[in-house]
């Protein structure tokens, strides 16, 4: 089950929101290879950090699963958001340069035709970048953050989910080695303790963040299917009673 983008939003602007933010944010920039005029999408809520990346990308479009609904991005000028199906995305085939995908995967109804999918929409040698929970890390534990919700992964899970679905892992890193606690003495040492964790504990961070490279090695079988998912606007008319009576009658 997704969480709402109004729990998102409340989280990201808490203080202890903003620590994540920040910590994933160093994370992403120590495996984030600049590439000349990409096009970029970020999948699930990536809004947070697309605003670090998308000066120097050719296109940055902003992408939200449905079930998890919408919020505006940029804050200025004409909105480059849209609300999407994770596994039928509304791009053409081999369209985009990377995609960043955060509170996606561990959401996703079928997270090996969510990959498929994304496999599709890159480009030949296009670059995913995925920030999922740790199965090992204290986050994936407490309910209070988007991160204690749904699937957790571990490193080898990853792995195989990404072969299986023709990519290779390119590089890796962990974040969030403070502990999840709005607690301000813990919010004032979240940066020494990333440094730490870093060093003294690599393998038990809250997030894992992966980029990994799409292969061109073989096909992926795409079976057509018919999708299971129709938009119905939250607010739809559902008509008067006596229309429909007439109907009924």
């Amino acid at each position: 089950m997704h969480t709402d983008i109004v729990e998102l939003r409340a989280f990201y602007h808490s203080a202890l929101g903003q620590r994540a933010r920040r910590a994933i944010g160093l994370a992403l920039s120590r495996i984030w290879k600049p590439l000349p005029n990409e096009r970029l999408v970020g999948l699930g809520h990536a809004r947070p950090w697309l605003d670090r990346f998308e000066p120097d990308t050719e296109r940055t479009l902003c992408f939200m699963p449905a079930a998890q609904g919408a919020a505006r991005w940029p804050r200025t000028g004409p909105s480059r958001t849209a609300l999407v199906f994770d596994e039928e995305l509304p791009l053409a085939d081999s369209s985009i340069d990377r995609l960043l995908l955060v509170h996606a995967l561990e959401f996703s109804e079928n997270p090996r035709e969510t990959l498929m999918e994304l496999w599709r929409v890159l480009a030949p040698n296009g670059r995913l970048v995925l920030v999922v929970p740790n199965r090992r890390g204290v986050w994936a534990r407490v309910e209070q953050t988007p991160f204690g919700n749904g699937r957790p992964f571990s490193r080898g899970q990853l792995v195989k989910l990404l072969r299986e679905t023709n990519f290779t892992m390119t590089a890796e890193t962990e974040a969030l080695f403070f502990p999840p606690s709005r607690r301000f003495l813990s919010l004032r040492l979240s940066t020494r303790l990333e440094e730490w964790g870093l060093r003294l504990w690599p393998l038990f961070g809250g997030v894992l963040v992966v980029e990994a490279q799409k292969r061109l090695y073989q096909g992926l079988p795409v079976a057509e299917r018919q999708s299971r998912r129709v938009f119905v606007p939250a607010l739809a008319p559902q008509g008067t009673v006596a229309g429909r009576d007439h109907v009924h009658g």
